[in-house]
């Protein structure tokens, strides 16, 4: 389970694209900012230790992809302003406050 196969990958372009379908943007979101912080930092933990799971079995692949997934609950989480990250390098940020 080494190779991104056309299969795999179709089914991850399948997944994000009708999730990108279904989103609405929301006219007045109402959230409580420490536990959306809380939450989007456990999801990126939770992928992290997803992908060390799969890394063990062997399969790369789904490590990769959960790899990814937990950087880009990091990456979202920073963008929001949910995580102080001074990092333009590790984070999609510009690096100010």
């Amino acid at each position: 389970m080494n190779n991104i196969t056309d299969e795999k990958l179709n089914k991850y372009f399948d997944i994000t694209s009708r999730a990108i379908a279904k989103v609405k943007l929301a006219d007045n979101a109402k959230i409580n900012v420490k536990e959306a912080a809380e939450d989007f930092f456990d999801m990126a933990k939770r992928y992290f230790s997803d992908a060390k799971h799969f890394r063990d079995k062997g399969d790369y692949v789904t490590a990769f992809a959960a790899l990814n997934y937990a950087h880009g609950w990091l990456d979202a989480g920073a963008r929001l302003g949910l995580f102080y990250v001074d990092d333009d390098e590790l984070f999609a940020v510009d690096g100010k406050e």
